[in-house]
């Protein structure tokens, strides 16, 4: 009798999935024809949301990564890159082989943007460091189906890993005063916070996804809570699946 059941709300669900994937078209001559597209199968529209989440975070990265090398030109000469828009497709590339971390990921790659005794590309630790969290938030995978599932904890230590990383840039200083990474721009005559709302719009779309996806699986986060002076990365890629 379960058998029977189980095989019947399978059914139905392929029935319901199959529904979603097909799209009507209407030629010009009235005329209607129904196409099925094999990759929305087996996709609903919390998995649309998840592509499309993801993407937008990568895409909010890449153009963060472009505004700190307009500000900071003398990063990517570091690496002998021939010119800004090189060394943002090198490190949004996901070739990998970023030789100057030397093995570092997540956290400890991006810890290298404000290190004193580092003298490679601040731009690419920090981002580098960024893309490696999000990606191991969202599980490696930047294409979602029906059975896939994500962690709300590493969402949530993602965002809080953002606003970490802006911080940083915004007061973290080399011996002689100067920041690390030029950013924000403070001055009250010419302010530029045009930073600051790129890295907030990254961090509400991660936080509104740890909300469902907690929500979903009926899991509490756990919301840590840390003084802005002695802020750490959190692990994302370290924790387990819940």
């Amino acid at each position: 009798m379960l058998a029977g059941r189980a095989a019947v709300t399978i059914c139905a669900l392929l029935a319901v999935l199959l529904v979603a994937a097909c799209a009507t078209k209407v030629g010009r001559d009235g005329s209607r024809t129904v196409e099925v597209h094999p990759r929305y199968i087996a996709k609903t529209d919390i998995d649309r949301s998840l592509d499309a989440s993801r993407r937008e975070v990568v895409y909010g990265l890449r153009r963060l990564t472009e505004k700190l090398y307009k500000r900071n030109p003398r990063e990517w000469r570091k690496a002998s890159q021939p010119s800004l828009e090189a060394a943002v497709d090198r490190l949004f590339s996901g070739r990998g082989g970023l030789a100057e971390l030397e093995g570092r990921q997540e956290g400890a790659a991006a810890m290298l943007a404000f290190s004193a005794d580092y003298n490679g590309d601040r731009v690419l630790a920090l981002v580098a460091g960024l893309l490696g969290m999000v990606d191991a938030a969202f599980e490696h995978k930047d294409d979602f189906y029906v059975f896939d599932d994500l962690d709300a904890q590493k969402l949530y230590n993602c965002a809080r890993n953002i606003e970490i990383a802006l911080w940083k840039l915004s007061s973290a200083r080399a011996a002689d005063g100067e920041p690390f990474l030029l950013a924000n721009d403070l001055d009250p005559r010419h302010p530029n916070l045009s930073f600051e709302r790129e890295f907030g719009r990254l961090i509400g779309v991660l936080d509104l996804l740890s909300g469902i996806i907690a929500d979903k699986n009926g899991r509490a986060l756990s919301r840590f809570t840390q003084s802005v002076a002695t802020a750490v990365f959190l692990p994302v890629g370290a924790l387990g699946f819940r």
